[in-house]
């Protein structure tokens, strides 16, 4: 593929939901591919192989899309009849070959992942023989800038991609540090319910309240503003 470097940018949870599914069909469905607004909305809202599970309208997707084509990840097409349809450009916007497009996909798709879940979950794209091929791949995304560990080296290690924007990229932070709290509070307690020791309201709590108040308020905001451009 193309060995121009990325140019990646952040996209909001729509548009990045819009192209994992983009790209996904591509490789699980190609019969299907090509998608309408309708395949898209559909895609973006199944419950399998997404988290979180989202309810995006028809409004929503072409918003997206939008963002998308302006970006460079994606770009419309004339379909049969008179549906338009729609493809990714994940290749080359990225600057990644198939093995990294499909992991990239996955997070896209999930959200932060462990090397093993990855290895699991990607491998209906791209074939991986084993973890260290994961790694491999990982390693390569990393160093283009398009993904990060998220939690130290190790067992379990956590990655994610790097096309969230600031306020989603906080909240991911303080979230991932509270799991980790409550884990390291689980196990010290011998398994025992880690919300008992006190872990009510601290800074991190507090932290990841405000995030969730800001997020749904830029979400209504953007709501606003699509319902005013149209």
């Amino acid at each position: 593929m193309s060995d121009a470097s990325p140019s990646p940018k952040p996209l909001s949870k729509n548009a990045r939901r819009v192209l994992g599914v983009l790209v996904e069909k591509a490789k699980t469905t190609p019969d299907s591919y090509p998608l309408s607004i309708a395949g898209l909305v559909s895609g973006c809202n199944q419950k399998s192989n997404r988290s979180p599970v989202m309810n995006v309208d028809e409004d929503d997707v072409t918003a997206a899309l939008d963002e998308l084509r302006v970006a460079g990840a994606a770009r419309e097409i004339q379909g049969s009849g008179r549906v338009n349809k729609y493809r990714h450009a994940a290749y080359e916007w990225m600057g990644v070959e198939a093995a990294e497009v499909a992991v990239m996909t996955e997070l896209l798709l999930r959200g932060p992942q462990t090397v093993g879940e990855l290895r699991g979950r990607a491998s209906r794209m791209h074939n991986f023989d084993d973890l260290s091929a994961v790694q491999t791949v990982l390693d390569m995304l990393v160093e283009k800038g398009l993904v990060e560990a998220m939690s130290p080296a190790g067992r379990g290690q956590t990655f994610a991609h790097q096309l969230y924007p600031p306020e989603e990229r906080q909240y991911l932070e303080a979230k991932l540090e509270k799991e980790a709290e409550s884990l390291a509070k689980a196990t010290t307690s011998g398994g025992g319910d880690s919300r008992s020791s006190g872990a009510g309201d601290t800074a991190v709590d507090r932290l990841i309240a405000r995030l969730d108040a800001l997020n749904d308020r830029i979400e209504d905001l953007e709501g606003r503003l699509e319902k005013l451009e149209s």
